[in-house]
């Protein structure tokens, strides 16, 4: 596998590896399972989900509870992480790859992102909102961090490698057809179900049929 970013080849390394030691127990499925009953209030029919940078699969473990019998498939660039995803979710269907490099073949009713935009090199978030748009039947999740204009923030020590925008909207601004449905926001200090400060997002596609691009 090849990399075209030094952010992949340092979230495919021993970073990548210890983040995933790091990130791991039921009460973080607990937390997702309450985000995610939130974020589906406003959705129908969901039968298949990908997540784009699933990790080990605590989000996608989340979704299985709320959606008995959904169809998921995760992408994920480290090794350790996808396989223990393979192992945790075993119906499931892993893309053992690097965002940048995955074409997908078919798309799925919900197609999201948790604290993984914020990784991207920015100059290669167009190559990823495009693929979110492409892999969408009808839904675009996006759980992030927010901030109004880019902004560079030092990531556990090290530079260029955690980045914060308005992600979602320059979603709606790239593709005509896209439309925000919900978003809420989720905090460090909860009293039960804890997350990071992230800000999400649910997008919809239009049903109509000019699916028309914006410029970017």
């Amino acid at each position: 596998m090849t990399y075209e970013t030094e952010q992949e080849v340092f979230w495919n390394g021993q970073f990548g590896d210890e983040y995933t030691d790091r990130n791991r127990g039921s009460h973080w499925v607990a937390s997702n399972t309450a985000l995610f009953a939130r974020v589906l209030r406003q959705t129908v029919g969901i039968r298949s989900v990908n997540e784009l940078g699933a990790n080990i699969g605590l989000n996608l473990m989340a979704l299985e509870k709320l959606l008995p019998g959904v169809e998921l498939a995760g992408v994920e660039i480290n090794r350790k992480a996808a396989d223990e995803l393979t192992t945790n979710l075993p119906a499931a269907t892993v893309f053992r790859q690097t965002l940048l490099d995955f074409q997908p073949q078919r798309s799925w009713d919900l197609v999201f992102t948790k604290g993984v935009l914020i990784h991207i090199n920015p100059e290669m978030l167009p190559v990823v909102y495009d693929l979110l748009y492409r892999c969408s039947v009808r839904y675009i999740l996006l759980s992030e961090y927010y901030n109004p204009t880019p902004v560079e923030v030092a990531y556990r020590g090290h530079s260029k490698k955690l980045f914060k925008r308005d992600f979602a909207g320059e979603m709606l601004d790239r593709f005509t057809d896209l439309q925000l449905l919900d978003y809420g926001f989720v905090y460090h200090r909860d009293n039960n179900f804890r997350q990071d400060d992230m800000t999400w997002f649910l997008l919809e596609k239009s049903t109509r049929k000019d699916h028309a691009r914006a410029t970017p």
